[in-house]
């Protein structure tokens, strides 16, 4: 019998199809895309063209194409599954995002029905209705929305999400720049209010990898995501500590680590991130659970 063919990292998109094909996965699932309402959209680029405050450094946005265009580029990577995330910044946007998100994926094939949330009293009433209409993922942006995951008014909403199984997407980390709410701590306490919450951390948790990682083994419904990670880009400002792939192994091969890309608000083509993941050289298994095999599992993808 002939040993099967290696797994070659793609060195350019065009690549992507032929990596899943050679660890013999359906394509990829990729829980931290986003989309969001055009308007927005164009203001949340204009802040990185600008390298904001929140942002801190350079960041072209590679792909700056309508929302059509980008769906066809995912479908043609092999992304056979990815979010719409979007993210409140102030009261009253929630539930109109919500409902944007809601019917992109509803008219978009292979989207995840995704919404958002902020701490205001009508957040129970608009994560109530999400998850009626078929919400599969949520996002919290604790950088951007500049509040703490403890606030009191979200308690209601992290419980009915806990009851529900429903994942959060969060990112609570400090990268690229932190403030008073990111970071291991806030989160873990939220976590100490809510331990049978599913949520997905952005980023690994940059740059706190290891904290993040030790709240991952700690709770049984916390994972993390790629997001970014392993990227010459990313690698500059945060690198992952080479004593800690080890753990982050096991933890894939748990299904406790998702692929994540950022996609389109990256500064560099898409492979870079499959590229970055393959050539961690953590074995195929563990690149078959990241890329597809636990989000199948945590989405119930066909």
């Amino acid at each position: 019998m002939t040993d099967p063919a290696p797994v070659v990292p793609p060195a350019e998109d065009e690549r992507v199809p032929e990596f899943c094909r050679s660890l013999g996965l359906p394509g990829l699932a990729d829980v931290h895309v986003h989309f969001l309402p055009p308007r927005l959209l164009r203001r949340v680029w204009a802040y990185f063209d600008a390298a904001g405050p929140l942002v801190g450094t350079e960041w072209p946005i590679r792909y700056r194409w309508s929302d059509a265009d980008r769906v066809a580029h995912l479908r043609r990577l092999g992304v056979r599954a990815f979010s719409a995330l979007a993210y409140a910044h102030r009261p009253g946007m929630a539930a109109e995002l919500n409902r944007w998100t809601l019917d992109f994926a509803r008219d978009t094939p292979g989207c995840l029905a995704s919404a958002t949330f902020y701490p205001e009293p009508d957040a129970p009433g608009y994560v109530e209705a999400a998850l009626a209409e078929g919400a599969r993922l949520f996002k919290l942006h604790l950088q951007v929305g500049g509040f703490a995951p403890t606030d009191p008014a979200l308690d209601p909403v992290w419980g009915m999400l806990s009851d529900a199984g429903v994942p959060v997407v969060v990112h609570a980390g400090h990268a690229p720049v932190g403030t008073a709410h990111t970071g291991p701590d806030p989160f873990a306490a939220l976590l100490a209010r809510h331990p049978r919450l599913t949520a997905v951390v952005a980023h690994l948790g940059a740059p706190d990898y290891r904290a993040f990682l030790d709240l991952a083994e700690t709770y049984e419904r916390v994972r993390l995501d790629t997001t970014m990670a392993f990227t010459p880009f990313f690698d500059q400002f945060v690198p992952f500590p080479a004593d800690e792939l080890p753990r982050l192994r096991e933890l894939g091969l748990a299904g406790k680590v998702l692929l994540g890309s950022d996609f389109p608000n990256i500064p560099y083509p898409y492979a870079e991130q499959v590229t970055g993941l393959a050539r961690l050289d953590l074995g195929d298994d563990w690149l078959r659970a990241v890329c597809w095999n636990s989000a199948a599992t945590l989405f119930n993808l066909p």
